[in-house]
């Protein structure tokens, strides 16, 4: 008797190996370019990025067969699913992550970088945005995190010799440790009160109350708190702006689209699955959070002079607009499907364009040696083509029709108008005025773009290599779709809160 229960205590529990396959295929090739680094040392350079890059589409695979099969796969009780969700969201990191492969090509090879463990942490990264998209337990999900956020302390500082990287890096690191453990005493004081770690669990428990109802409200205050740093909502954004113009440009392209839809992907997660029964308590901090992104990084954003701190700012504005469907999004289960899918929609919107916008500054800033606004004056003059793709970018990212980014707007002001909330229509007021007000500061850029003259009179052309052009054509391809036929795609973000498990 006591020898079958030690077998049954060390019995290894039942893995779908099929559900693991992406987060295996990751694995898999981060470790075959460590072990390119080990064995080959500097000749392995030429052939990282694309081992990295192939590592990613081949993940592609087990995530089509995972589509096709359309079973929900539900693993270890319930703290990892594979659902509709979770594969929307594991198929925009592993395009993003290809993308910001084909931003690093050329970028990471030149200079004082180590580009073979720059690969690897890359690919780490994504594995744990991976593993985010289907985690429904806080430890899953502080796991996740960390796998994410680790190495993206280590990218952003990768320029070495660069006093301004290595800032960007230790300001990175210390306001990602304290957020965590903001995060981990939230999360400690909902597992106080459950007994539980699992998502679905807290939710009882919260809905219960009793007479812990400061607590539930202190836990549910502290977690949104630790997830607002990592999708850089006001007021946790200031680490944002530093770290963005510190960080190599590829590395900014990644924090600012891949990383910042990682952290909504858990903050969508611990909303509709952990918390949704307390709408009371996070509507009222959503909406804040939302109104405050918007405004405060619109404003900040018209006085920049960097084109990186600028869309430093215009991601923390674009964060309002993200979370801004979750301040009514507890009113009903019909609106609560509304709302979920108009901020996947816009993750999605909002990685291909922010993304395309960031292929067309590295391309610039290599021909003018600066990320001032004022040096991409002309561009038409010498680089018609990125000033085209450029215009395509940020009128997306303004919301100007039949560019992608109208309907991302147009889905969050529908779920704001329709829910029946005068909350809903003040915060719709609050984002219509925003759109007007970063409509100005993109267009500024574009008129400078368009009509200035060539500051130093250079007008050769801007050499564009081919993995630049691949990502140029990725994303402008994505944001056009989105605009001009935005129902026929807009079905593959459209995600039940049911399917969340809410």
């Amino acid at each position: 008797m006591g020898v079958d229960l030690l077998v049954l205590a060390f019995e290894r529990p039942a893995i779908d190996w099929h559900a693991f396959a992406p987060e295996l295929v990751l694995l898999s090739v981060g470790s075959l370019v460590t072990l390119l680094d080990i064995v080959f040392l500097e000749k392995a350079r030429p052939y990282t990025a694309v081992v990295a890059g192939l590592g990613l589409l081949a993940t592609a695979v087990p995530l089509l067969t995972l589509a096709l099969d359309g079973t929900d796969r539900v693993l270890f009780g319930g703290a990892y699913v594979v659902d509709e969700f979770a594969l929307v969201m594991k198929v925009v990191f592993v395009l993003a992550g290809y993308v910001v492969i084909l931003l690093s090509t050329n970028y990471v090879a030149e200079g004082d970088y180590w580009e073979n463990e720059y690969y690897g942490l890359l690919l780490a990264a994504v594995m744990g945005m991976v593993m985010m998209a289907s985690s429904r337990d806080l430890i899953s999900l502080f796991v996740a995190l960390e796998l994410l956020s680790i190495p993206a302390y280590l990218m952003v500082a990768w320029r070495k010799s660069d006093l301004r990287s290595n800032e960007a890096g230790l300001k990175y690191y210390l306001m990602g440790v304290f957020a965590s453990a903001v995060m981990l005493y939230g999360m400690s004081l909902l597992f106080g009160i459950a007994g539980s770690t699992l998502l679905s669990d807290i939710n009882t428990a919260v809905v219960a109350g009793g007479a812990s109802v400061s607590v539930v409200t202190l836990g549910i205050v502290f977690v949104v708190a630790g997830f607002g740093f990592k999708v850089s909502a006001v007021p946790f954004h200031t680490w944002a702006p530093d770290v963005y113009e510190g960080a190599p440009t590829p590395v900014t392209a990644f924090l600012s689209v891949a990383s910042k839809a990682a952290g909504f992907v858990a903050l969508l997660a611990l909303v509709f699955v952990g918390f949704y029964g307390r709408p009371e308590v996070w509507e009222p901090l959503v909406w804040i959070l939302a109104a405050l992104s918007m405004t405060v990084g619109n404003l900040i954003a018209l006085r920049q002079t960097n084109i990186v701190r600028l869309m430093a700012y215009s991601g923390v504005a674009q964060t309002g607009f993200m979370i801004a469907p979750l301040a009514v999004a507890g009113h009903s289960t019909a609106v609560g499907d509304q709302a979920l899918s108009a901020t996947v929609t816009y993750l999605v919107i909002y990685a291909a364009m922010n993304l395309g916008a960031f292929a067309v500054i590295i391309s610039l800033a290599r021909k003018t040696g600066s990320a001032e606004i004022s040096s991409f004056a002309g561009a038409f003059r010498y680089a018609p083509a990125l000033t085209v793709a450029m215009t395509v970018f940020m009128g997306s990212l303004a919301g100007i029709p039949p560019l992608g980014g109208w309907f991302a707007k147009f889905e969050v002001f529908r779920v704001l108008t329709t829910a029946g909330d005068p909350w809903g229509y003040a915060l719709a007021v609050v984002a219509a005025v925003n759109a007007a007000v970063a409509l100005y500061y993109y267009a500024s850029i574009l008129l400078r773009m368009w009509a200035d003259d060539v500051p130093d009179g250079d007008v050769g052309a801007v050499p564009i290599t081919p993995s630049l052009a691949s990502a140029l054509a990725i994303c402008g391809v994505v944001t056009l779709l989105f605009g001009v036929v935005p129902q026929t795609v807009a079905r593959f973000t459209h995600v039940s809160l049911l399917a969340l498990g809410g």
